[in-house]
Order: C-alpha cells, then sequence, then structure tokens
C-alpha cells in the first residue's frame, strides 16, 4: 500500500475489559451509506478504512495485475492536480491516503488531523471519483511494479508461495500473481483503469469503518462526500467458491541455495465457520505461537533444525487454508519436513494439554488489546469485523467466544483439519531426504 505518510497518529491503547468496553456506533448517511463509528476525540486524528468487497479479484484475461496497478494510480494525480499537485498537498497537510488490492476485495485508508479533515476528505474523493492514470505517471508505476516482480522472482520464499497458491487453486483468481506478470503489464492502458474504476467501485460493495475525533453526524456528511458520487451497483463479476486442488503432492522446485524453504497447507476454515475459535487456540499451540508453539520446540530448540517454524490460518472469503512453512539447511530438509508432519498427526491424535489450553487462552485474549494501539489499528480491525458479518458488539465479546473454547472442541476440529497425508507441500531448494511427487525446473 503507498501513502502519502507525513506523521504517524497514535493514541492510547483502547483495553477491552468490561469496564472499558469498546462503544461502537452504526452510522448511516443521509444518502444512506452505513459505516460503523469508534469516536474518540482525546486526540484529534481521524481513520477511515473501506473496501469494495470482491472489487479486483478478476481481472480480464490478458490484464492481469490491473486492480494492483490501480492501486498504485489513484493518488497520482487527480481532479485539478498532477501527480506532484496531489502528492504536495498530501504531505502539506499530515495526509495519509492509500489504497491496496487484494485477493477479496479493494481497499483504501485515510488518516487526517482533524484540522484538515476537509482537505483530506476533498482529496480522497477526488482519488476515488476523478483520476488522472496520466501515461508518464502509470509507466513509472508500471515499471516500479515489474521491477518488483523481477526481483521477487529470485526470492525463495516468493517462488514457494507462488508455487503453492498455483497449485492450490489453479484457474481462479487466488491462484494467479495480483500483480500481474511481466508480459500482462506492458497491455494495461489508461483506458483499462478507468473502465476498472467505473466498473468495480460500486456502493453496493462498498464496506466502511472509522475511528477517531468525528462525530457521527460529521461522519455521516463524510461518507456522501467521499462515496455518494460512486454508482449505486457495480459490474465487478462474483468470485466463486473453490475447492483446494493439490493434496498431499510434495512439489520441487531445484534452486541453487543453501537452504530450503519449506510451504504446505491444506484446507482449513473460514472467519464465520462456528469452529473458528477452536482453530485459532489450536494453531496458536501448533505453531503460531512463537517461540512457545509445538513446532518451534521441537524443529528448532531441541533439533535446531531451523531458525524459525510456524503455522497460521488464512481464512480468505471463497476458500480457507491452514498452512506451515519454514526453511532449513538443505542437508535437514527430510528430518525437518517429517517432524512437522509427526506434529500435524500428534495434535489430530491427542490435541492440547489442560495448561497448552490455558496458555493459549490468556495469551490470545490478553495480547489482543495490544493490536489496538492506533487510531488507525482500530478502524481497520473494525472494518474486518463488518466485512466478516460478525456483529457490532464483537470486539466486547471476542474474549468469550475464546475462552468457551473446550477440549472436545480442539479435538474435534484437529481432526477435522490436521491430515498429514493431505499436506500439499512446496520446496525451493536442494532438499536432501524428500522424495517429491514433482519437480518443477526453471521458472517459478
Amino acid at each position: 500500500m503507498r501513502v502519502g505518510l507525513a506523521a504517524v497518529f497514535l493514541t492510547a491503547i483502547a483495553f477491552l475489559s468490561p469496564a472499558h468496553a469498546m462503544d461502537i456506533k452504526r452510522v448511516v448517511s443521509p444518502g444512506g451509506i452505513e459505516a460503523w463509528l469508534v469516536e474518540d476525540h482525546k486526540v484529534p486524528v481521524l481513520a477511515l478504512e473501506w473496501v469494495f468487497d470482491g472489487a479486483g479479484g478478476t481481472d480480464p484475461k490478458g490484464k492481469e495485475g490491473l486492480a494492483n496497478l490501480a492501486s498504485t494510480m489513484l493518488d497520482e494525480g487527480a481532479g485539478p492536480y498532477d501527480s506532484q499537485a496531489f502528492q504536495a498537498r498530501l504531505q502539506d497537510k499530515a495526509i495519509a491516503l492509500g489504497f491496496e488490492s487484494g485477493r477479496d476485495g479493494f481497499g483504501g485508508s485515510m488518516r487526517t488531523l482533524g484540522e484538515n479533515r476537509e482537505e483530506a476528505l476533498e482529496l480522497t474523493r477526488l482519488a476515488l471519483t476523478e483520476p488522472h492514470f496520466a501515461p508518464e505517471a502509470l509507466d513509472r508505476m508500471r515499471a516500479s511494479v515489474m521491477a518488483s516482480l523481477r526481483r521477487d522472482l529470485a526470492d525463495p520464499n516468493y517462488v514457494a508461495r507462488r508455487q503453492f497458491y498455483a497449485t492450490a487453486f489453479p484457474d481462479h483468481p487466488y491462484g494467479g500473481e495480483s500483480r500481474g506478470s511481466l508480459d500482462s503489464l506492458p497491455t494495461i492502458t489508461p483506458d483499462d483503469l478507468r473502465a476498472f474504476v467505473k466498473g468495480q467501485f460500486g456502493r453496493d460493495r462498498l464496506v466502511v469503518a472509522a475511528a477517531g475525533d468525528i462525530s457521527p453526524d460529521d461522519l455521516g456528511k463524510a461518507l456522501d462526500k467521499l462515496f455518494g458520487g460512486l454508482p449505486a451497483k457495480a459490474d465487478a463479476k462474483p468470485i466463486p467458491d473453490v475447492t483446494m486442488s493439490g493434496l498431499g503432492q510434495t512439489i520441487l522446485l531445484p534452486r541453487p541455495t543453501a537452504q530450503t524453504v519449506m510451504l504446505m497447507g491444506q484446507p482449513g476454515v473460514k472467519r464465520d465457520d462456528p469452529d473458528w475459535y477452536a482453530a485459532t487456540v489450536m494453531n496458536y499451540v501448533l505453531g503460531g505461537g512463537g517461540f512457545g508453539s509445538r513446532l518451534m520446540e521441537e524443529v528448532r530448540e531441541k533439533r535446531g533444525l531451523s531458525y524459525g517454524v510456524y503455522s497460521y490460518l488464512i481464512p480468505m472469503d471463497h476458500a480457507a487454508l491452514v498452512m506451515a512453512g519454514g526453511s532449513t539447511v538443505n542437508a535437514k530438509a527430510g528430518q525437518a519436513l517429517d517432524i512437522i508432519r509427526q506434529e500435524w498427526a500428534r495434535m489430530a491424535k491427542d490435541g492440547l494439554t489442560d495448561q497448552e489450553m490455558a496458555d493459549a487462552k490468556t495469551y490470545l485474549t490478553g495480547s489482543f488489546p495490544l493490536q489496538l494501539g492506533s487510531t488507525q489499528a482500530i478502524a481497520r480491525i473494525l472494518l474486518q469485523v463488518k466485512r466478516d458479518n460478525l456483529g457490532i458488539d464483537y470486539l466486547n465479546q471476542r474474549d468469550r467466544y475464546i475462552n468457551a473454547v473446550t477440549q472436545a472442541d480442539i479435538k474435534r476440529v484437529a481432526q477435522r483439519l490436521l491430515d498429514p497425508g493431505k499436506l500439499l507441500t512446496v520446496l525451493v531448494g536442494r532438499p536432501e531426504g524428500v522424495t517429491p511427487t514433482r519437480t518443477i525446473e526453471g521458472g517459478s
């Protein structure tokens, strides 16, 4: 995400104990645009976050990377300001404005001091509704994206990730590179970018959250100013649900590196799945808890096979993954993989100890308020909660959901999710002690 960042705006951490419950207001503008707001006038800062659900998830064939390129271009001149003048106004007024394209939507963020709010809103409106997409700026930003792609092709971690998603989700947007390719990017024109904005930024797909120094009435007016001029409906193609492919495969991409990068995964749980909280507790113990996790204990601490190994949940809108990864010296790759798979199986068979359960719940509930240490962080989390349809009181109920997880829940979810025989494994390097089911020479 590119931002015209002139300052970092921090607020006090908002602790979510019963005595300090977060007050979230539902705001509906005069024009019917809805947002959630955490109002706080202690610090004169406003943070606004929004996303167009599904926008940019299906770039036209041959124009892959269009949405991502648009995200780099919206603040490169808009309305009466060319690129240099637009960026200068952002910097002079300490306004942070950025856009980001992802697998499931196209998002934006804005932060500003209260005294510059009207200027910030106007510049954001111009970026959304009157972007220039000037040829010179397009050539510059396209060259930057292509340079980043070329650099990444030499990064074993990127190569592994790229191959994993291409194998797991072939013929689906999740399987592609959101930045496009060295072949597709040169084909994108200013007219393509204009068509993207016109077709994908519809109010029917808009989700908005705000935090900081603004009243509900003023936020309602701001929503209409920012988004009221956008089309009522987008013409974006819906992204279909998808079932993961490649289960049980071990794919090797040979590279002349001293270490082997390991990436593996299988279907997980979506965010609205009732088993999400049990999966979160389970994953913390398995590999999400840093040095206290089982994978780090068995792979790094006991055997010194890796500097770091981890597991994590990826809940996307149309699929979900539970994944693990790390790196090790080539000679120990087979041993490291065996241990990870053994821990996968042990969790599915035995679940957690009572102490592991208690420690995981303590961390997951106690650390969460630390994620709410800035106005922007609050707005971002609020946006995600709204997108995931978790309910306006979710932040005040989250601890209860986690603490309600039982040992029976953990065993059921571990048996549902963790099967080492179904892991899709991608290796990049020169691993020893591994028999791949497929070897891909050359490209990524």
